[in-house]
This record gives C-alpha cells, structure tokens and sequence, in this order.
C-alpha cells in the first residue's frame, strides 16, 4: 500500500523498465510478405501499402537480399500471375510465378525461409478462393487443387506450406499429399483462425484477389465469434498443422491470447495490409507518431500471445529493433 509500495519506482529509468519489461521483441519474431509478379527489372509501388511493391522475381531477389542482411528469417509469398482462369491453374503450375521464385530465392539467398501462401484467389478469374459451383465454392472439390498447389510448392523448394483458403479439411489433404511425396518433414502454417474481415482491402488491390460476386463470409470467420476459431485451431491440429494462425491481428488480440491459451503450440498473426495502411496514412497526416505506433502494435500481438508475426513492417521494425541511426 502506498507509500510503501510506489510502482514508479521501476520505471524511473530506461534501464530499469528494461530490466522488468514483460514481453520481448526481436527481429527473428518477424516475417516479411512478399508479392511477386510477371517480368524482369518490374518494382512497382502498391498505392494503399507505401514502401511496399509487386516486384519481378530479379527485384524481388534484391529484397530478400535486404530481409536476410537486416535478420528476418523469412519471407511469405505471394503470387500475382500472368494468365488467370475458373481453377486458378497457375497456382500448381510448376512453372508458376511463386514456383520460380522459390527456386530464385533458394539458389541466391539459400539461408532465407522461404514461407508459400497456399490459395487460388489471386489466379481465379472469380476471384474466390476455390472451385466455383452454382456461385458457390466448393470445398470438397477445391481441396485437390490445393494439394496440387502445395505440393508444387514443395518440389520448388518451399520450407513451409501456409494454407490460407479456409476450406475444411485442407490440412489433412495436404499433409496426406505432402507425406505421399516425400515430404514429411515440411511443415504446415496453417490460416487456421482467418476472419472475414473488412482490413484485407489493400491486401486484394495489390494482389488483384478481390471476390467478382458475393464474399467470402461463406468460408472464413464470423468477426463475432470466438469459440469458433478455437474448434478451427483444434480441428487443424488434429489434421496435422504445426503453426497455426490468427488473422487479422489486431482486431483479434483475444482470440490470439485464447488461441495460445488453449493450445500450446506455435502460433502466428498476420499484422494484415488494412492494419498497416492505417498507420502509414495517419502517420502521413502528421496524426500518429509512426515509429512508436509500430512498435506499440508488434509489441500488443506479442503480448496477447503471438510467437510469430506476419507483417508489412518487417524491415522498418528490423532497422529500429537493430538499433540504426535515422530509421523510420
């Protein structure tokens, strides 16, 4: 009770509050999205997400370069192809944009993991993230084509397989494929708590992913409920998931805390597009301080729970946690 007990006391000074802060972050907590596209010498800036591109895979090589030399262990990629159809085929072509560069990545910058978005939305003309039926997806049948995808992600040189379709089921086929093939020791990252929310929209402009009818209510979750992304977690472990994921992050700061609560395993949050591009717009206005406002949402994901963050503020989060002069 006061004034024996004076809680400022340890936070009188930088090296205490130091000393007894609770939560951790470091660079190797961090991954890096990556959208590579078509070409050669292409970096295009994407509009909604400033210092972020859709960059050829010669360009992209130059990222990864920067990713590894400032300590990130790894990126997740995103494919923006060429030709789109009704089954998204690209995304199992062998000969896909996301297949060559990995194999670009894994032969250039070999110590980077190299982490693959697992969907069809970004090569459907649809726009939906599987097999079209009546105006609907259908889940049964969209779960070949995702094995298809995963496992051509595997034989390019993939070290984590990440599903982000939120088809029931898709853990189990994928890892049955997986296995099939020789390739049981590749891990899963499953989207397993991915919510049907409104912060995915800078996302879909850069990657040319948004829905040409209808909406993906149908197949990712509800905003208001809970409970429901814990049975997805359980019901993805139990089909053979290593890391699961919470989707959107900050919205959902309770759902990571009772994620990482419930299961003890390792757990991922996307810091997603809509996120980021709020801070960057605010910052721009001169209405947030935009160095401190990162730190303080990597440092809340953290804290509800999360091992692993997904997140657009990679290297600027990167620059700041290794302590260079001027970063922003």
């Amino acid at each position: 009770m006061f004034p024996t007990t004076r809680m400022r006391r340890l936070r009188g000074s930088e090296t205490i509050r130091a000393l007894v802060r609770e939560t951790t972050l470091a660079v190797d907590d961090l991954i890096y999205p990556l959208f590579v596209c078509p070409g050669t010498d292409v970096q295009n800036e994407i509009p909604s997400m400033p210092d972020n591109c859709r960059a050829s895979v010669d360009r992209m090589i130059e990222d990864c370069r920067e990713v590894r030399d400032l300590g990130i262990p790894g990126v997740l990629l995103f494919g923006i192809p060429e030709h789109k159809d009704e089954t998204g085929s690209e995304g199992w072509s062998d000969r896909g944009i996301v297949q060559t560069a990995v194999r670009a990545i894994k032969k250039q910058v070999p110590e980077l993991l190299v982490i693959t978005d697992v969907c069809l939305c970004e090569y459907t003309t649809h726009g939906h993230c599987g097999v079209i039926r009546d105006r609907k997806v259908d889940n049964d049948a969209t779960l070949e084509l995702l094995a298809r995808q995963s496992l051509s992600h595997a034989r390019a040189g993939a070290d984590v397989v990440a599903p982000s379709d939120m088809m029931d089921g898709r853990i189990g086929r994928i890892r049955r494929a997986l296995d099939g093939e020789g390739f049981a020791d590749l891990p899963i990252m499953s989207y397993a708590a991915k919510y049907a929310s409104a912060f995915y929209g800078p996302f879909r402009d850069a990657a040319g992913s948004a829905p040409q009818f209808g909406d993906r209510r149908g197949y990712q979750i509800d905003p208001c409920n809970a409970d429901e992304a814990l049975r997805e977690v359980e019901l993805d472990l139990e089909e053979g998931a290593d890391i699961v994921m919470v989707k959107p992050a900050l919205a959902y700061l309770d759902v990571i805390y009772r994620v990482k609560s419930a299961f003890p395993v390792p757990l991922a949050a996307y810091n997603v597009s809509g996120e980021f591009a709020c801070i960057k717009a605010a910052a721009e206005r001169g209405w947030l301080d935009e160095q401190r406002i990162m730190l303080e949402v990597l440092y809340s994901i953290r804290r509800a729970g999360a091992d692993i963050i997904l997140t657009y503020f990679a290297k600027q989060a990167a620059r700041v946690l290794n302590g260079e002069s001027g970063a922003r």
